[in-house]
């Protein structure tokens, strides 16, 4: 009997279901925008809504900084060892892996953008502090914020070198 879904059924013909066929689009600049914006505003009103509630500014630490600057190479080192193994050898990653690795890199591009704008917030909201120790609170607050746009560009060529297709949508 032959049904809507064909002759072999809603499966194929050895009985497998068919692939999922559709398109995942690259992380969206409004997505990216969205998150600048309010990380920038969150990092802005850290500042005196901390020193207001605790009596003392929140601090960056140096531990910090770093961390996110690490978090950028490690995701950079990825994105390169993606594109090459897809892209250079032209192999193919198994699903899982490439899956893994998209959820990993959408979720770390828009995370890493809200953090470096909630950095440069932070940042912002010390200018013209007298404080003698607002100076080093701000440049580490701006390594940190630029390690974690380097996670940001790192995490958007990951997504890159996962598009089998040289970037181009599938029908």
């Amino acid at each position: 009997m032959t049904g809507p879904e064909g002759p072999e059924g809603p499966d194929g013909p050895d009985g497998d279901p068919p692939e999922p066929r559709g398109t995942l689009r690259p992380t969206s600049a409004g997505a990216l925008t969205v998150c600048a914006v309010v990380g920038l505003a969150l990092g802005w009103g850290m500042h005196p809504l901390v020193e207001a509630l605790t009596g003392r500014p929140p601090l960056v630490s140096w531990a910090q900084a770093l961390v996110l600057v690490m978090v950028a190479a490690i995701m950079a080192f990825l994105a390169w060892h993606t594109w090459q193994t897809v892209h250079v050898r032209g192999e193919r990653l198994e699903a899982q892996q490439a899956v893994n690795r998209l959820v990993l890199a959408r979720a770390c591009a828009l995370a890493g953008t809200l953090v470096a704008a909630g950095y440069v917030g932070y940042t912002v909201g010390w200018l013209g502090d007298e404080s003698q120790y607002a100076q080093g609170w701000m440049l580490r607050a701006l390594v940190a914020a630029a390690g974690a746009a380097g996670v940001s560009v790192a995490s958007l060529a990951l997504e890159r070198a996962c598009r089998a297709d040289g970037g181009r949508s599938q029908p």
